[in-house]
């Protein structure tokens, strides 16, 4: 028997530390190599580690919450026999120590992500998501026994719910367990919720975004009636089954046109060298809620799409940040985020900048009401713009100047496929 000391490795992109998230093992646990051990969050992503080697757990360094360097001690491993390395030989680094081998990041499945999962496939190892890895364990289900139909055979949703209905005698999708219902507690209670994670990172880059920038907030009404009409008039062309189109490929598709115009506001500001880098492609973030916390997932690119195609976009990225299958360059690079909250959008929001963006356009609920028209009242469909910018570079008359120009591509929607 030999212990083999694990340190935190080198998760790639300048990571110097990782927060732990989640430990999947504890002491006295017998595990086996490119088993994951932990969850950890770095700055740029949600990551799991898998064991090195296979063993009986001694001991964990740090739980949920605690900042790891890279290089410290992670997790000691007892071996069998004495050629696994230990804390005090000077063996080269194990096979899946290197983020490009070892570490299957949550937020993608990319090229990289594909080859190290094959990788990982030929030495036994099941390739799949995080949110299904959880969905097994919650119930019961070993992800060894269930065949994957993903890029060399990684494990999708699709095929964990095809194995628990085959187990269950019934094409059910998989569920949850239920959970118990709790025990009443006294009205003077209190609970407290360690922040950790995605959670902490969202909370410490909305301070900052808050902190630094000037936010100039714009609130704009919008005649959608006519935009409304062309809308419903597609989704009649949608072949059954597909998703229907909604507004904000619409406004996505006027706002690229209206950029031109204001190139200060698709811009990045580097607060580092102190330059404002404006950009002449519209690389669209797209602001979604998922079980973690808020994503901006982003579309390349985006003016270069065409209405259909950037629906499908803006469709497949979000779905992707939700699911955790974001590739890592699909929730980084984005010059200008749209953000909305559907059917609980308010009246009016005061949406926070994504940094280092200098602008932000929020959409609102739509409502039918009454307004007055040429001296006559009629019923629309009227809806707010709510719109965010640093007031350092962009001047409220430009910020203004910019939502009217949009207000005037939605409310004569025919001009949002004109380019000029």
């Amino acid at each position: 028997m030999s212990n083999f000391v694990f340190k935190l490795p080198d998760l790639g992109e300048g990571t110097v530390e990782a927060e732990i998230v989640s430990w999947r093992v504890k002491p006295g646990d017998t595990i086996a190599e490119d088993e994951v051990i932990v969850e950890v969050m770095t700055d740029k992503a949600a990551v799991e580690v898998p064991a090195p080697v296979g063993g009986r757990v001694i001991s964990t360094t740090g739980g949920p919450g605690d900042m790891v360097p890279v290089g410290a001690e992670l997790i000691v491993i007892e071996t069998a026999g004495s050629a696994a390395p230990t804390a005090t030989t000077s063996a080269a680094p194990p096979r899946a120590v290197s983020a490009s081998e070892a570490v299957t990041a949550a937020a993608g499945n990319g090229s990289a992500g594909n080859g190290a999962a094959a990788q990982a496939a030929g030495r036994g190892r099941v390739a799949t998501s995080p949110a299904i890895r959880r969905r097994a364990h919650e119930a019961g289900i070993d992800l060894t026994q269930v065949s994957g139909s993903g890029p060399n055979g990684r494990i999708v949703p699709k095929d964990l719910d095809a194995y628990v209905a085959r187990r269950a005698g019934a094409p059910t999708p998989l569920r949850p367990a239920p959970r118990a219902v709790p025990a009443a507690r006294p009205a003077a209670a209190t609970e407290e919720i360690k922040i950790i994670g995605l959670r902490r990172v969202i909370a410490q880059r909305m301070s900052e975004a808050k902190r630094n920038i000037p936010h100039f907030a714009y609130v704009e009404e919008l005649d959608i009636t006519e935009l409304e009409s062309l809308r419903a008039h597609l989704n009649r062309r949608v072949p059954s089954g597909a998703a229907p189109l909604t507004y904000l490929p619409l406004l996505a598709l006027a706002l690229v046109r209206v950029l031109k115009d204001f190139p200060q506001c698709n811009a990045h500001y580097d607060a580092e060298r102190g330059v404002l880098v404006r950009y002449a492609a519209v690389h669209l973030g797209v602001a979604t809620q998922t079980p973690e916390g808020l994503k901006v997932p982003v579309v390349h690119a985006a003016q270069e799409l065409t209405l259909w195609p950037l629906a499908a976009a803006m469709r497949r990225v979000s779905e992707a940040a939700r699911t955790n299958k974001a590739r890592r360059e699909e929730l980084t690079g984005s010059t200008i985020t749209i953000t909305s909250l559907g059917k609980l959008g308010g009246i009016a929001s005061t949406p926070i900048i994504n940094a280092p963006e200098v602008a932000i356009i929020g959409v609102n609920r739509a409502i039918e009401r009454p307004v007055v028209i040429e001296r006559a009242i009629a019923v629309r469909l009227m809806m707010n713009l709510s719109s965010s910018f640093d007031h350092r570079f962009v001047d409220g008359y430009d910020a203004a100047a910019m939502i009217q120009a949009l207000r005037e591509r939605l409310e004569h929607p025919a001009t949002i496929f004109i380019d000029g």
